[in-house]
């Protein structure tokens, strides 16, 4: 279990991070096994070095939207997957560290290198006195929580939340995602107008205005990495 504590906005206090250990399945096998989360009991790795993709990707993010840890890290799934990927064009990144009301799920386009960001919502259970800020991240069934790690974006398909992405889980602490019925999807109360944004139930939920173009250009085997500063980075 790792603890997280927040100091630097208006609301501190214990933040808890579990990272639940379930087996994953299916045709990612040999994809799971590249990309496993360490146990949330070591300590989260260093950033890993800007050069060791700068030859290959430093015409991406050229507006430094970005924060460079997680841009480091889901740059070097990318380039070692790429033969597994559906979906080479987008590699999108969510920085949960960031208070709701901020565009936080960024998306980069891997052929001009270009970022746009969008408002995404957190889950209830990782958010449970709406403060706005994600501290609870879980694997489990019933949670209502968040999920970090690294996913993969499967088939869309139309639901109970409309026009939806479904999302595996290709890391220990999300590997139960498709289970849990996580899913890219519209929401109403994703809106600048609402402050706390509005939090669902786990998934990342994305304004109405933008889900259908946003859930076409990243369908088909894209790779999402949700992330928070203080909890590992793999």
């Amino acid at each position: 279990m790792l603890r997280i504590f927040r100091t630097a906005f208006a609301t501190s206090g214990l933040l808890l991070c579990l990272c639940a250990r379930l087996p994953a399945a299916g045709a990612l096998d040999d994809l799971l096994a590249w990309l496993r989360l360490p146990s949330a009991e070591l300590p989260a790795p260093p950033a890993p070095k800007l050069s060791y993709y700068n030859t290959d990707y430093s015409y991406v993010d050229p507006q430094g939207l970005i924060p460079p840890r997680p841009l480091a890290a889901a740059l070097n799934y990318y380039r070692a997957n790429l033969g597994d990927l559906g979906n080479t064009r987008y590699l999108s990144v969510i920085d949960y560290t960031r208070h709701a009301n901020e565009k936080r799920f960024f998306v980069a386009d891997m052929k001009t290198g270009q970022v746009e960001a969008f408002l995404v919502a957190h889950g209830r259970g990782s958010d449970p006195l709406h403060t706005g800020y994600a501290g609870l991240f879980s694997n489990d069934q019933g949670s209502h929580a968040t999920s970090l790690g690294l996913f993969l974006t499967g088939k869309t398909y139309t639901g109970e939340n409309g026009y939806s992405l479904v999302l595996y889980g290709l890391s220990d602490s999300n590997s139960n995602a498709f289970a849990r019925f996580i899913v890219v999807h519209g929401a109403p109360y994703v809106s600048p107008a609402n402050v706390p944004l509005g939090r669902s139930w786990g998934c990342p939920a994305v304004e109405m205005g933008v889900r259908t173009r946003l859930i076409n250009q990243l369908k088909g085997g894209s790779l999402i990495y949700a992330w928070h500063e203080h909890a590992p980075a793999y």
